[in-house]
C-alpha cells in the first residue's frame, strides 16, 4: 500500500475495497484473480496518490491515465493489458453503481499489442516417456512402506490426473476428497469464478492410479479434506506439482519447459487431432468461451501436415502434357 499523509485509507482506497468485496462475494471469483485485482489496483491508487497526487476516483482524468499507462511500459504486454482489464472492471462497476460518475476509460483508446505465442505441447511419445520414467521408479523401489514409494505413487496419480482430464493445476492442488468419485469414475472441478463442472475419468490406468494413491496415502481418518497432500499430511501446492514436473521432464530426457498447464495444452491438442469436436473440448476444459479454446486449433502442426500429404486432392492429380 502507498505511503499517504494520512493513516486513513483515502477515498481511493476505499472505491478499491468496494470493488474488490464485489469481486469476492457478488461475483465469487477465484483467489488467483482476486490477488491479481489487489496487486494491480493497489499499484493504480500508488501511482495516482503519489505521482498525480489525486485521493478520489472522480478526480481522475483522462490525461491521467494516459500517464498511468506510460508508468507500465516497463512490465510486458501481457501483464499491461491485464492490469488496463482490472482497472477499467473497476471503472465499469462504479459506473454501474454510481449515475454521477464520468467514467474517464471512455474517452481514452488503448491498444495493447500482445503477441501470440503458441502454448507449449508435446506430443504422445513425451508423455508416454515422462509415465514410463515414473512407473519405472515404482517398480524399483525396494519397499512399499517408505515415504519414497508414497511420493511415487502420488506423482503418478497427480501426472495421469492432469493428462487424463486436462485440468489446471489449481484445480488439482483445490481438489477435496467429496469431489472425487472413484467408483463411479468422476471428478468435481470448481475452475474459474468457482464455476463447478464434472470430467468423466474413463481409462482404467487412471482410475487404478487413484485407486493406488487412496490406497496408500492417504489416511483413513485425518482432518484434512483435501484428495492431494504432502508428506506433513497438508494440501499439495501449485508450486511442489510445478517443481515435480520440471525435474521428471528433464529425467524423462524432454528439454524443452515442461509445466503442469503444458499437460493441459497437450491434452487439447492431442484430443482435437483425434478429431473431437472443439466444443467438447471447451466444456471439459471450463473454458467460458469458444475463443479460448481456439487457440490449439493453430497448434496441430503436426496433423495438418498429414492430412495435406495424404488427402489434399493435389496428391492424385496427373498432369498430362500433350
Amino acid at each position: 500500500m502507498p505511503n499517504t499523509s494520512t493513516s486513513h485509507p483515502s477515498l481511493l482506497e476505499k472505491t478499491i475495497e468496494r470493488f474488490l468485496f464485489h469481486s469476492q462475494y457478488e461475483k465469487n471469483l477465484s483467489e488467483k484473480t482476486l490477488k491479481a485485482y489487489a496487486t494491480d489496483l493497489r499499484q493504480f491508487a500508488g501511482f495516482m496518490m503519489n505521482q498525480r497526487n489525486i485521493c478520489h476516483l472522480p478526480a481522475i482524468s483522462a490525461e491521467d491515465l494516459k500517464q498511468y499507462v506510460k508508468s507500465l511500459s516497463g512490465f510486458q504486454p501481457r501483464t499491461m493489458k491485464r492490469k488496463m482489464a482490472t482497472l477499467k472492471a473497476m471503472l465499469n462497476f462504479i459506473e454501474m453503481e454510481d449515475d454521477d460518475f464520468i467514467n474517464p476509460m471512455r474517452k481514452l483508446k488503448i491498444n495493447i499489442k500482445v503477441p501470440f505465442l503458441l502454448p507449449p505441447v508435446m506430443d504422445s511419445m513425451e508423455v508416454s516417456s515422462i509415465l514410463t520414467t515414473l512407473y519405472r521408479e515404482k517398480n524399483a523401489c525396494s519397499s512399499k512402506t517408505g515415504y519414497r514409494y508414497q511420493e511415487i505413487v502420488r506423482n503418478i496419480a497427480v501426472v495421469e490426473l492432469l493428462f487424463g482430464t486436462g485440468i489446471r493445476v489449481s484445480e488439482l492442488c483445490a481438489l477435496r476428497l467429496a469431489s472425487v468419485n472413484l467408483h463411479n469414475g468422476f471428478i468435481k472441478v470448481y475452475g474459474k469464478g468457482r464455476k463447478e463442472r464434472v470430467i468423466q475419468i474413463c481409462q482404467d490406468a487412471i482410475l487404478e492410479a487413484l485407486h493406488e494413491y487412496q490406497r496408500f496415502c492417504l489416511p483413513s481418518s485425518r482432518q484434512n479434506t483435501f484428495f492431494f497432500i504432502n508428506r506433513l499430511g497438508r494440501n499439495l501446492s501449485s508450486q511442489s506439482v510445478r517443481i515435480m514436473i520440471k525435474k521428471l521432464a528433464l529425467k524423462s530426457g524432454i528439454l524443452k519447459p515442461v509445466t503442469p498447464h503444458t499437460f493441459r495444452h497437450t491434452f487439447a491438442t492431442l484430443l482435437l487431432e483425434e478429431g473431437v469436436d472443439i466444443k467438447y473440448i471447451q466444456t471439459i476444459l471450463g473454458h467460458s468461451s469458444l475463443a479460448t479454446t481456439q487457440i490449439y486449433t493453430h497448434v496441430s502442426t503436426t496433423k495438418q501436415r498429414v492430412i495435406l500429404q495424404n488427402f489434399h486432392p493435389r496428391k492424385n492429380m496427373q498432369i498430362i502434357l500433350q
